[in-house]
């Protein structure tokens, strides 16, 4: 069974196919492995057992019929809270939604159903996704990292991040406005797309309440998908992007092909540090050993930022475009002037131009996902928060200078893993492609998996390995049914 569940999403679909196992029988063990091991991880935080075995017998029966199957048929995975799912409650982490049920589910839910998923439940999420490097929330609680549990898994996509690498889901959707997919990859080792601009729909994605209106003011949000292979975030992205009605009715969506599927022809152009965020110790040589990995592969390899491309600017107008963000959400009319909105948006689009230009000479870029590895939970406030780190402690916003770099041209983005510290911390590394040719960077991690090992296991089995958890983390036992949040703990 536990070979089963650590393969790839794609390869347990080509087992349901191909007669290896059933759903029922893979959403069965998939259930018990969450039993097992979510009381030390708390990553997922409600389930729907009875529906997703019953909707898994029905994936077998389309099987023995012959029909035409989906990519994803017959395969287990999680959605993150935030994502509205039918049945189940839609809390963003907020007491004061807890019981919220929607009765729709959201288009990313609709699309990966009708790709053959089975949605087995959600994973947890930073309160109101509002932190980037942890996922706690007054609801649910702390997620851990499996690599070490007394660490943070990232946020707000924690859940998501930790339930994939350790097996309690063979996919995940995210969402990522200050690397909330990007970053808990990184921490957990597995491979996190935040796709180009609004590729992928939004709708469904949000805080308890009627169907939002779309909106470009929004258009710094991405949500895309966390899995153990590159190949699976192909699969994914293919079966969740296009446009919905009635843009769909203008316009179809497909994703174009790789500009090379072989190492030696990709020109790489890469800067793995920089005196804004300079790169902790601890995974300095890891990077700089993947580049050189790269190009005893053959691929062209250059170093430097590209001409014009100036990332003290880009980061502190992505600050900007955060603060416009929150204050259209939150219809805040004395952010800013009209005149310094206009100002913002003439750097943002000028920032993609000179990014084009630099698509023109290389294929791929390449930088940090984070400065650090995953570090220990820290629960003050979060002015207060810092990151220790061999060279002496960090601001905790300093995880956001590289993460913010292809966010603000809304610029196709993997993060991919590339092995651990000395200590065992997963290591992730920024993957930057040309807007709208995602597969670019996803066909690129794939061949970089190829020499950096890609995933890997991570050692926490089931709640019997003796290891302690957060102690501000009290297990007091989950709902398997649909009655309610679960109940996991609390994290402050």
């Amino acid at each position: 069974m536990s070979d089963v569940l650590f393969r790839t999403a794609t390869e347990a679909a080509a087992a349901v196919r191909g007669g290896e196992i059933s759903s029922r029988e893979l959403t069965a063990w998939q259930l018990d492995r969450i039993d097992a091991a979510n009381p030390i991880l708390n990553a997922v935080v409600e389930l729907r057992p009875e529906e997703a075995l019953a909707e898994a017998a029905s994936a077998d029966e389309a099987t023995a019929r012959g029909e035409a199957l989906g990519p994803l048929h017959g395969v287990p995975m999680t959605i993150k809270e935030a994502f509205n799912l039918a049945g189940l409650h839609t809390t963003w982490g907020n007491p004061a939604f807890k019981d919220y049920v929607p009765r729709w589910d959201a288009t990313v839910v609709s699309r990966l159903r009708r790709a053959g998923a089975i949605v087995v439940g959600k994973t947890n999420v930073a309160a109101m996704l509002a932190d980037y490097g942890q996922t706690a929330n007054d609801l649910y609680g702390v997620t851990n990292n499996p690599w070490n549990i007394s660490h943070a898994a990232g946020g707000s996509s924690g859940g998501a991040a930790a339930a994939v690498v350790a097996g309690l889901a063979f996919l995940d959707y995210g969402s990522d406005l200050v690397g909330s997919i990007r970053l808990p990859a990184s921490y957990c080792g597995v491979y996190g797309l935040r796709p180009s601009v609004n590729i992928v729909p939004r709708t469904g994605f949000q805080p308890p309440g009627p169907p939002a209106e779309p909106s470009d003011m929004t258009s710094l949000v991405s949500v895309g998908p966390l899995t153990r292979s590159a190949d699976d975030l192909r699969v994914a992205l293919t079966a969740t992007a296009g446009p919905e009605a009635p843009t769909s009715r203008a316009y179809s969506w497909s994703l174009p092909p790789a500009r090379h599927i072989d190492l030696t022809e990709f020109r790489v152009r890469v800067v793995l540090d920089h005196p804004r965020a300079p790169t902790s110790s601890e995974i300095a040589d890891r990077l700089s050993d993947t580049i050189d990995a790269l190009a005893q592969a053959g691929a062209t390899v250059e170093e430097g930022w590209s001409d014009g491309v100036d990332p003290v600017e880009q980061h502190r107008s992505f600050g900007f475009g955060l603060g416009e963000f929150f204050g259209f959400v939150e219809a805040a009319d004395d952010f800013a002037t009209f005149g310094e909105i206009v100002e913002h948006e003439h750097r943002r689009m000028a920032a993609r131009t000179r990014w084009a230009r630099c698509f023109g000479d290389v294929d791929v870029f390449i930088c940090p996902t984070s400065f650090t590895p995953a570090f220990p939970h820290d629960h003050r406030a979060f002015a207060e928060r810092t990151i220790r780190t061999p060279e002496g402690d960090r601001a905790y916003d300093d995880q956001t200078f590289w993460i913010s770099q292809p966010a603000l041209p809304g610029l196709p983005t993997v993060s991919a893993p590339i092995g651990q510290t000395a200590t065992g911390l997963p290591v992730g590394i920024q993957i930057i492609g040309p807007l709208y040719e995602d597969n670019t960077p996803i066909t690129f991690a794939e061949l970089l998996g190829k020499v950096t090992g890609g995933y890997q296991q991570p050692p926490i089995n089931d709640r019997t390995n003796g290891r302690e958890s957060d102690p501000r983390m009290s297990v007091k036992g989950w709902r398997r049914r649909p009655s309610g949040p679960a109940q996991v703990g609390r994290s402050r």
